[in-house]
């Protein structure tokens, strides 16, 4: 048993000297995040249809969902994250870039106060304010009951350095 834990432990400290010490997680700064609200709900099974619009929210077993206020100042960025599930990001004054992972060329995306964006959960992104004053966003955000709002992600190889 002694053996089996010196070769784990072995193994483990080579790997991460062999990859250089390097932290993966991309580091958030110049944000302030405010929780309004984390609401618990059962499974979600609302609908809405008219004749020019239509709205579905379908979700299987328990679901939080938060309602936050973040302040970006100018250079602040979220770091490279992802989410579990979707959120739905208001700009309310300033503007946001937006960088995503898919995008094979990282071609950044201006979201300007008054305008939004979705992120379908499991999308990885980077969002940074690359303007002059401070933008405020708010997000709701829709997560597995229990589950981390947020995760770190590592810097995608097809983004340059855009911390």
């Amino acid at each position: 048993m002694r053996i089996r834990f010196v070769l784990a432990l072995v193994i483990v400290v080579a790997a991460v000297a062999a990859y250089g010490g390097t932290v993966l997680a991309t580091p958030v700064h110049g944000v302030t995040s405010t929780t309004f609200a984390v609401g618990h709900f059962d499974e979600i099974s609302a609908k809405t249809l008219s004749s020019s619009w239509q709205a579905r929210i379908n979700t299987k077993g328990e679901s939080d969902v938060w309602i936050l206020e973040n302040r970006i100042a100018p250079g602040g960025t979220f770091g490279w994250h992802s989410h579990p599930g979707p959120s739905l990001v208001i700009v309310k004054s300033g503007a946001l870039t937006l960088y995503r992972a898919d995008d094979p060329t990282c071609t950044p995306e201006i979201v300007q106060a008054g305008s939004g964006f979705v992120d379908n959960g499991g999308d990885v992104h980077l969002v940074r304010n690359e303007g002059s004053i401070e933008t405020v966003v708010y997000v709701m955000s829709l997560v597995p009951r229990g589950a981390a709002r947020r995760i770190d992600e590592p810097q995608p190889g097809n983004c340059p350095s855009i911390q």
